[in-house]
């Protein structure tokens, strides 16, 4: 993700920190200033939210480390102002796995809740319930109520939260899954109304979370609909089969004459049948603006890419597409470059069969209409 700083590693597993998360800290400083605390309560405080933000790290990798028992390989782990996101490369196609990647981040915040409420009653301090204070009140203690508020808000049962994930995978023992899915997506969306509405009269922020929730569900049901509809198509029928290859030793300003003089933005760079890297567009303006359009393509390249077959089912190309963080993937074949598949060529696909899709459809609303039977024409395929 753009905008993110690494500052670290857990477990194999790249941790960032987003630019936005500053923002946290200047508002934690405005709010200070504004009520007039000194630097000590200041600090303390920036120290407390950072120790909650290494809660939620091991929240997600708690996800992490489960999906990678499954066969689910991790990106990244980011820290936003809003929490943390583990990017997985996709989520466990049977619902049992699902559920235990889903319920393994809200585990992991009752293992740290139950070890500070033990080191509590160690130091013979009894959690005050009912009197329980965020400014000035024991700092573990604060910890573990925050800990225990992250588990009942993230099992909440609606998209992007854990919940929503459980509910689905629950569902989806007992019926397809993607109408599971969209049932899940329902009633996420159904608790955002709900919040919205009590924000409106009470905390403004559940209007922020009623977005967020709105926002999530709707992106979780879209994405599912839209796997489901690429399933069992092969990525031969929808690759582009005319495009350009680069050499090593071409120079970046023929590179520059191909992208100028036609629709290409990155070119598979090939010797002889093999494909040796792949040169993206911001590789090459990265380039071009540290060595000028004499370098050569074998300097910019990129050397570390992922390849798809012709072959390969669309759906488990798109992961790799969006795993490799690049817009392109070359497809091959009995070890030979035969396409490019990229996330445009894909939409225009998705767009072209729903319009065929519209049209049959009106076609048999028509025949039935007339008493005559549809016919069935062929689905055109890239």
């Amino acid at each position: 993700m753009r905008w993110s700083w690494k500052i670290g590693r857990l477990a194999g597993i790249n941790v960032y920190m987003h630019a936005t998360f500053l923002l946290l800290i200047l508002f934690i400083l405005f709010i200070d200033w504004m009520h007039g605390h000194d630097w000590a309560t200041t600090a303390s405080g920036i120290f407390f939210v950072l120790v909650i933000f290494a809660c939620i790290v091991m929240h997600e990798l708690g996800h992490a480390l489960t999906a990678r028992k499954f066969g689910v390989r991790t990106r990244d782990i980011i820290l936003l102002p809003i929490g943390g996101v583990a990017r997985l490369e996709r989520m466990p196609e049977k619902p049992r796995e699902e559920l235990w990647v889903a319920i393994a981040g809200p585990a992991v915040n009752v293992v740290i809740a139950a070890g500070l409420f033990a080191i509590l009653v160690v130091l013979g301090i009894h959690p005050q319930w009912q009197d329980f204070r965020w400014v000035g009140g024991d700092f573990l203690e604060k910890l573990m109520v925050v800990n225990l508020w992250l588990v009942g808000f993230n099992l909440l049962p609606a998209f992007p939260m854990d919940g929503g994930r459980v509910l689905r995978a629950l569902l989806a023992t007992r019926m397809e899954y993607t109408r599971a899915t969209q049932m899940a997506a329902h009633i996420g969306q159904g608790m955002a109304l709900i919040f919205g509405f009590v924000g409106l009269f009470s905390d403004p922020f559940l209007l922020f979370i009623a977005l967020f929730v709105w926002m999530g569900a709707d992106a979780e049901a879209s994405m599912t609909m839209m796997k489901s509809s690429l399933g069992g198509i092969p990525v031969q029928q929808v690759m582009l089969t005319n495009f350009q290859t680069l050499r090593p030793d071409d120079t970046l300003s023929h590179v520059v004459e191909q992208v100028v003089g036609g629709w290409q933005q990155d070119f598979p760079v090939v010797f002889g049948d093999h494909v040796l890297g792949l040169l993206t567009r911001e590789d090459l303006m990265k380039a071009l603006s540290q060595n000028g359009s004499g370098a050569l393509v074998r300097d910019a390249m990129r050397r570390e890419f992922l390849m798809a077959d012709s072959h390969d089912m669309l759906q488990h190309a798109l992961t790799l597409l969006h795993a490799g963080r690049c817009r392109s993937l070359p497809v091959q074949h009995d070890g030979r470059l035969v396409g490019i598949l990229n996330a445009d060529n894909v939409g225009q696909f998705m767009m072209i069969q729903s319009a065929l899709r519209k049209k049959k459809k009106e076609a048999g609303e028509k025949g039935s209409g007339s008493g005559e039977a549809p016919k069935d024409g062929p689905d055109y395929l890239f």
